[in-house]
């Protein structure tokens, strides 16, 4: 199984709030219901475990998908295009690194 690791700040015009409501009631759902996805979950960063508050991302996301071919067919399709251009919006240059377990 491969896990899609997003790494990403908001951009300074994007409002907190906004992003989170926004990501629970569109992005969660519609990337939770895609071909090939076991699991997505979002995350807001609270610092560092040294105890600075200055993480370098401010939020992370974990996309579990077991069929990278489904995925992709999947996120092509033009309603989730739209929540990607949806997403653009909130953050600035997110990174997408694909990994797996070593287990």
């Amino acid at each position: 199984m491969t896990t899609i690791i997003v790494l990403f700040n908001l951009k300074p015009e994007a409002d907190a709030k906004a992003y989170e409501d926004w990501a629970r009631t569109v992005d969660l759902p519609n990337v939770r219901r895609l071909q090939g996805v076991t699991g997505f979950d979002v995350f807001k960063t609270n610092g560092l475990l040294n105890g600075s508050p200055d993480a370098p991302y401010q939020y992370v996301e974990l996309i579990e998908v077991s069929d990278m071919a489904a995925f992709k067919t999947s996120v092509g399709t033009p309603e989730m295009q739209a929540v990607a251009a949806q997403f653009r919006e909130y953050a600035e240059a997110p990174t997408f690194m694909l990994s797996e377990s070593i287990e």
